[in-house]
C-alpha cells in the first residue's frame, strides 16, 4: 500500500469512528478502536520512512509478530486437540478391556493417568474403582511405564491420594509375604479409600519396620 492508501483508509477509520461515537452501543467498539489505532501506527510507520515508501506487512515487525504469536497459539490449540484425542481413544480402549475382563493382564503406558481421569469424568465423578487398583498394583510392581522410576515420581502428581496410599501397601505387603496374589491383598483397596490416612501410616510403619531389620 501507499502512503495515499494508507492515509485514505486511516480517514475512512476516524469516520467510522466518529460515527461510532455517536451511537451509544458502539461508543465501546474495541474493534474500531483496535482498527483505528493499527491505521495510525502503519500511517507513523510511512512518516518515519523514507519518501515514496510503501507498506508491506511482509516486513512488518508488529505484523509479522503477531502473526507468529497466532501461529503458536494455534499450534497449542492443535496439540491439545490430539492429545485430546488420544486421552479419549486410550479410555475407550480401557473401557473395552474392563468389558472383557482382561484389564489386570495389561500394562499401563505413559498417559493412562490422564485416561483414568477421563473414564471418571464420563461416569460423573464416581471413582472407577477396578481402574484405580489396576493402576495401584502396576505401580507397585512396577509394571508398564512404571518401570521408570521418573514415572513412579511423576504418579505423585497425577495420581489421587487413595490410589497412591494403596499402591504403598501393596508394595509393603508384598515384600512382607512375597507369595501373596492381588486376590489376598484385595482389601487393601477397601481400607486405602475408607481409612486414607490410616493406611499410610500402615504403610509408613511397614516401610520403618523393614528398614530395622534390613
Amino acid at each position: 500500500m501507499s502512503a495515499a492508501d494508507v492515509a485514505a483508509a486511516l480517514e475512512d477509520a476516524r469516520f467510522d469512528a466518529r460515527q461510532d461515537s455517536r451511537h451509544e452501543h458502539l461508543a465501546d467498539d474495541e474493534r474500531g478502536r483496535a482498527e483505528l489505532a493499527e491505521w495510525e501506527r502503519i500511517d507513523q510507520l510511512l512518516a518515519d520512512a523514507a519518501p515514496d515508501t510503501v507498506y508491506d506487512p511482509g516486513i512488518d515487525a508488529v505484523v509479522q509478530e503477531e502473526l507468529a504469536a497466532e501461529a503458536a497459539a494455534a499450534a497449542v490449540t492443535e496439540a491439545e486437540w490430539r492429545e485430546a484425542q488420544r486421552i479419549a481413544a486410550r479410555a475407550d480402549e480401557l473401557q473395552a478391556l474392563r468389558e472383557l475382563g482382561t484389564l489386570e493382564q495389561t500394562e499401563p503406558r505413559e498417559g493412562d493417568e490422564a485416561a483414568r481421569d477421563e473414564l471418571t469424568r464420563r461416569a460423573g465423578g464416581y471413582v472407577q474403582a477396578d481402574v484405580d487398583a489396576w493402576l495401584a498394583h502396576a505401580l507397585a510392581a512396577h509394571l508398564g511405564h512404571y518401570r521408570d522410576p521418573a514415572a513412579r515420581e511423576a504418579a505423585a502428581d497425577l495420581l489421587p491420594v487413595s490410589l497412591l496410599t494403596h499402591a504403598a501397601l501393596l508394595t509393603e505387603l508384598a515384600r512382607l509375604v512375597p507369595a501373596a496374589d492381588t486376590g489376598q491383598l484385595a482389601f487393601t483397596a477397601r481400607l486405602a479409600a475408607s481409612e486414607p490416612e490410616a493406611a499410610a501410616a500402615l504403610a509408613a510403619f511397614l516401610t520403618r519396620a523393614r528398614s530395622v531389620q534390613d
